[in-house]
């Protein structure tokens, strides 16, 4: 198939260029009905902000310019079928889990998974085990699971019916899945990965192999998180028959908007055609240019930039950097912040750099980013300790929940007071976020290592979702004895 060709682009486009009067919605009228104050940003938009009109077709029933993308999206990644996803990468993972797994099936899923993993494994009304992952010491974060945790875990629970794996991590670290995928299939059970930031690693080495490489059954990928698409775009990848992909229609039918974004999947669309037409030229100045940034950074007295631990995929695109004066990652991403350099993720220790995807004829203010990091840095001093592990993290391989999804429904929860919901079963999910990984898990028993390490993190100014009255000092929770 031609990748070059933009199917849905070139439709949104012709659809444009037909200066059309509208008496269908969106409401805005094609731009000629919106606030002046907004005018100026958003009218070169409002144009191909359309709806199911003929030639533009149906993302829920495609049979025109949607179909003939998303037939190059899968082409593209050597995959049966693929989907564009205009509700991010949560609907993907929530899609595959729903059509992989039935009500009360046991599903092993890697601990350090995104919310949205979990949020499907409540709507499945699933029951799961919860893989610890490997701690990278250096780092201060968790990893990914090997094949020998798989392994035990398989014999443990010979009934899975499913896996569920995070790769890469947020940081862009990852173990190859291979092996892991093979002793899936030997049971006849699916793999899914959440690939969310791994929507690049088509293009090779250097960058880690993908997922679906590998052989997983079920792929999502952020397209937005690294590709040129507009946030909220994502993709979601098929490639046996393990996952029937009239389930997975079904459930995305139910799970996305009726109407959706034509700027997004448009934008999608595009991103397919860039990532496509991407070449080894292209390839080898942007790993040249993160090379010689990388150094830049190390050179500075304060700061030091992580290296990828022994053992681990790391993609180039995530850069990781920490203070040598002591600064937490947070103080770090404000400093930053005052000189108007904004980063993706701050963690006790770590500031987190995304960089661009950028061909050979691209420029991007590299030297800039040094100089600004240099100057917001220059005499700065804290005083955070030496990494040591999260405690929170340490104990036992495999865990479960203290209460089944279906009896929270059942029960009603209380708040009390943090230091008091030790051995007590939450009611809520506690996230610092981003990554987005959850600290605390709605129906897990909470221990003190969750609440030193909660404290930890509010000390020093993390974000949360869910913990909805951590500002009062308070936590939801089950009476431990309520879960029988």
């Amino acid at each position: 198939m031609n990748q070059l060709q933009t199917p849905l682009f070139d439709a949104m486009s012709a659809f444009y260029k037909k200066k059309s009067i509208s008496l269908h919605v969106p409401g805005h009228k094609n731009g000629r009905v919106f606030s002046e104050k907004g005018q100026a940003l958003y009218n070169p938009l409002l144009g191909i902000d359309a709806t199911e009109l003929s030639g533009l077709d149906d993302l829920h029933a495609p049979e025109g310019a949607i179909l003939e993308a998303e037939q190059l999206l899968a082409d593209l990644y050597g995959v049966k079928k693929s989907y564009f996803l205009v509700n991010g990468s949560t609907v993907g993972n929530m899609a595959m889990i729903l059509a992989a797994c039935r009500e009360g099936d046991k599903v092993l899923v890697q601990r350090n998974c995104h919310k949205s993993i979990l949020h499907g494994l409540m709507l499945a009304n699933v029951q799961p085990i919860f893989l610890q992952p490997a701690f990278y010491e250096d780092w201060g974060i968790a990893g990914g699971i090997g094949p020998k945790l798989i392994e035990e875990a398989l014999c443990v629970h010979p009934e899975a019916k499913a896996i569920v794996l995070t790769y890469p991590n947020y940081y862009g670290l990852g173990e190859d899945l291979s092996e892991m995928v093979e002793l899936a299939h030997r049971r006849g059970i699916p793999v899914l990965v959440d690939e969310a930031h791994g929507a690049h690693f088509q293009l090779g080495d250097p960058f880690p192999n993908t997922a679906i490489l590998a052989g997983a059954d079920a792929v999502v990928h952020s397209a937005h998180k690294t590709l040129p698409a507009m946030t909220m775009g994502s993709y979601l990848h098929l490639q046996s028959a393990y996952i029937d992909a009239d389930q997975v229609s079904f459930y995305l039918q139910m799970l996305q908007s009726s109407s959706p974004s034509y700027p997004i999947m448009g934008s999608l669309d595009l991103a397919r055609a860039y990532l496509a037409s991407f070449t080894s030229a292209d390839k080898n100045e942007l790993i040249r240019k993160i090379t010689k940034f990388r150094g830049e950074l190390e050179a500075l007295d304060s700061i030091k930039v992580l290296e990828a631990p022994t053992g681990t995929l790391c993609d180039p695109l995530k850069v990781v950097i920490s203070s040598t004066n002591g600064l937490s990652g947070f103080e770090l991403q404000q400093l930053c912040e005052a000189k108007g350099i904004y980063t993706e993720l701050a963690d006790p220790h770590n500031l987190l750099l995304i960089l661009p995807l950028m061909k050979m004829d691209a420029d991007y203010p590299f030297y800039e980013i040094i100089q600004h990091i240099k100057n917001a840095t220059y005499g700065r001093t804290g005083n955070v300790e030496t990494i040591q592990a999260e405690s929170w993290l340490a104990g036992r391989s495999m865990t479960g929940l203290e209460m089944p999804y279906g009896l929270m429904k059942q029960i009603k929860p209380k708040l009390v007071d943090i230091s008091k919901a030790i051995g007590k079963v939450s009611a809520e999910m506690v996230i610092p976020y981003p990554p987005g990984i959850p600290l605390i898990m709605s129906g897990e028993m909470i221990t003190a290592e969750h609440i030193s390490s909660l404290k930890g993190l509010l000390a020093l100014g993390a974000r949360f979702h869910g913990g909805s009255s951590l500002s009062t000092g308070e936590l939801i929770v089950y009476e431990s004895g309520q879960s029988g």
